[in-house]
């Protein structure tokens, strides 16, 4: 895409711009669809114009619960799952025959959505709802714009690349994966990131948290598994504890369920050391003030902690989630691991290989830097914006 597509004035400006944004199942296919409509919305606004969107999804996903709190219209279609087996005989199973039914069923119910409503681009990224919407888009000829958030192609939008108008994906590495023709659509935007998260305070997190125990001379490390927590992180880093209090600061967000059981835990450290952890069970709208505070993350490493984490170019300590579908989050960390912009502990997770992993970032100032540098580099920021260019430039086509 060159510059003149990016700066082309989509038609019709003096009535509102129609999007159809479909994805979701989980935060990761959600929350990139949602940044991209704020974003767009802002783009609009800065002209004049403004935006009409209706989000297309399941109504027990996330999607429809995220799209009511922003006051997004909202349809719901029909869609099925394919449960995944290394054994090609369990996919042919009554469970995905019984769903993939549902596929014909929700591309009627998208094609008359589609059709009524009259989009100037339909945008989906990801998740098995996207595919009806996407193949509606198509038959009712209305542009279409995939967002891929991986390194590589989800099941989704690998049976939409054909289909698209243009196909933007989060990494150089994503492009030779896709079929021929998609490769000439192909942009780069990389993956969009919250822009609240790009805005954080250290300071702000010290005063917000209390963190009044914490010795600034040292580094700090800010340890996730995300929203619910992770059993795995947790317990790998408790074996650690006491030698990790010895050599940095710990903020852990631990999931709510296993918050008792750690602050049991963690009442048994020296005094010394408790001053130096901040246990939660959620971390919240301090997010951003934690993530700028940190100076080594151990988390997870699905598409969106990956971008987070490059855009604002921490060095970090990745654990995958082995269960992530099409093992996603271990290409993820491996990516990067390769890459040197990141630590992955890919077949061997336990308190040794752990404290092996931490230990070189935190003993090794020059080491983590150099390893927040190459994040960096890997890191889109302006993802949002990237994205909003395609689908405005689609819209123009």
């Amino acid at each position: 895409m060159d510059s003149d597509d990016v700066n082309r004035v989509p038609p019709d400006p003096g009535r509102a711009f129609r999007l159809i944004v479909t994805g979701g199942g989980t935060g990761g296919h959600t929350y990139p669809a949602l940044t991209a409509v704020r974003t767009l919305r802002a783009r609009l606004a800065s002209t004049g114009r403004a935006l009409d969107v209706l989000w297309v999804g399941t109504a027990d996903g996330l999607e429809s619960r995220v799209a009511a709190t922003e006051g997004i219209r909202f349809a719901q279609v029909a869609t099925g799952k394919v449960r995944r087996s290394k054994n090609p005989l369990k996919l042919v199973s009554l469970a995905n025959m019984k769903d993939m039914s549902n596929v014909p069923r929700g591309v009627c119910q998208a094609r008359g959505i589609v059709s009524e409503f009259g989009p100037d681009v339909v945008l989906a990224t990801g998740g098995y709802v996207a595919v009806p919407v996407g193949l509606a888009a198509r038959m009712c000829r209305r542009p279409l714009v995939v967002h891929e958030q991986t390194v590589r192609l989800g099941l989704a939008n690998r049976a939409l690349a054909r289909a698209a108008t243009r196909v933007a994906v989060s990494s150089e590495s994503t492009v030779p994966l896709l079929p021929g023709s998609a490769r000439r659509s192909a942009v780069v935007t990389g993956n969009p990131v919250r822009p609240e998260v790009l805005s954080g305070r250290a300071d702000k997190a010290v005063q917000t948290l209390g963190l009044r125990g914490f010795d600034r001379a040292l580094p700090t490390v800010y340890v996730t598994g995300g929203a619910q927590g992770s059993a795995q992180i947790n317990d790998t880093v408790c074996g650690i504890l006491p030698w990790l209090l010895s050599h940095a600061n710990v903020v852990h967000q631990c999931g709510p369920a296993n918050l008792a059981a750690l602050r049991r835990h963690a009442a048994a450290l020296p005094g010394d050391l408790v001053a130096r952890y901040y246990l939660s069970g959620f971390v919240g709208p301090e997010l951003p003030d934690v993530l700028a505070l940190a100076d080594v993350v151990i988390s997870r490493s699905g598409a969106g902690t990956i971008a987070e984490l490059t855009a604002l170019g921490k060095a970090a300590v990745l654990i995958p989630l082995a269960s992530s579908a099409g093992g996603e989050q271990a290409h993820n960390a491996r990516y990067l691991h390769e890459a040197g912009a990141a630590v992955a502990l890919l077949d061997n997770v336990s308190p040794d290989s752990l404290r092996d992993a931490v230990g070189l970032l935190l003993t090794d100032p020059d080491r983590r830097m150099a390893i927040a540098r190459r994040a960096r580099s890997y890191g889109r920021p302006d993802a949002a914006e990237r994205l909003v260019d395609v689908v405005l430039s689609a819209a123009s086509d």
